[in-house]
């Protein structure tokens, strides 16, 4: 079986790939009872035969597998079925709901701080930021900086406390990106939203900065909700998968 890159449907098709492709095998065997409660999943170098994908896309499916509660992986025993449907994805020690609503609470309001008192030198780290992260096509590297991004909006706030709550949530954002990036296609649409907030604090549109920082988080939630409710049933294809 050949989980390789193919298309996704609606109107605007992006493409699907192999780590989309495995994730979205594997969770359907789990929801559709080919793998039961309790039960151990083939070793990684089996379904790497059988599937015929690298071990990294495969390590990266299952690590998304993890995350939304569905699989539990226990060292040097492998990775067994903890549950047969999704109840709520979960970022290091982060449930997907507690995360959103710290953020809401947090950078939103951070936001307009940070337009009314950002410096030309805020200004100046957030545009080199956002170009490299427009021209970067490595996930890795992409999330690094997207965290970056938002340690340095709140940074910009000149309040020490919110930047300090985004440093503790640090880890659990970077993985929230990652699981975004990989399984909802977020990074062009999410470097159109970091613009616009920039261009607010540029601006020193505190209105401008509440209302892009929220539509970003609005998106955010949008597409983990998207991820949850719609699982995605890739059918076997032919060609090389991309690794």
């Amino acid at each position: 079986m050949n989980l390789s890159d193919s298309q996704t449907g609606g109107p605007l098709p992006r493409r699907v790939s192999a780590m989309e492709a495995v994730f979205g095998h594997l969770r359907s065997a789990i929801e559709r009872g080919e793998y039961a409660v309790g039960d151990k999943l083939p070793s990684e170098a089996e379904l790497c035969r059988t599937l015929e994908v690298s071990r990294p896309v495969l390590r990266e499916a299952l690590r998304a597998l993890q995350a939304m509660g569905l699989t539990v992986s226990k060292s040097g025993k492998g990775t067994f079925v903890l549950a047969n449907t999704v109840e709520e994805p979960t970022f290091g020690d982060y449930a997907a709901s507690d995360l959103l609503e710290v953020r809401r609470h947090v950078e939103i309001p951070v936001a307009g701080y940070a337009a009314l008192r950002r410096t030309p030198e805020d200004l100046d780290h957030l545009r080199h930021l956002l170009d490299r992260m427009e021209q970067e096509t490595d996930t890795t590297a992409w999330v690094a900086m997207d965290t970056v991004f938002h340690l340095a909006v709140a940074e910009a706030s000149r309040n020490p406390v919110f930047r300090r709550v985004i440093e503790e949530i640090r880890d659990a954002l970077a993985r929230q990106s990652t699981f975004l990036n990989e399984l909802g296609g977020r990074r062009e649409q999410s470097n159109c939203e970091h613009r616009a907030i920039l261009e607010a604090l540029v601006d020193g549109s505190e209105h401008d900065a509440v209302e892009a920082m929220s539509h970003h988080l609005l998106r955010v939630e949008t597409t983990l909700t998207d991820i949850v409710r719609s699982p995605r049933t890739t059918a076997p294809t032919e060609g090389r998968p991309e690794a």
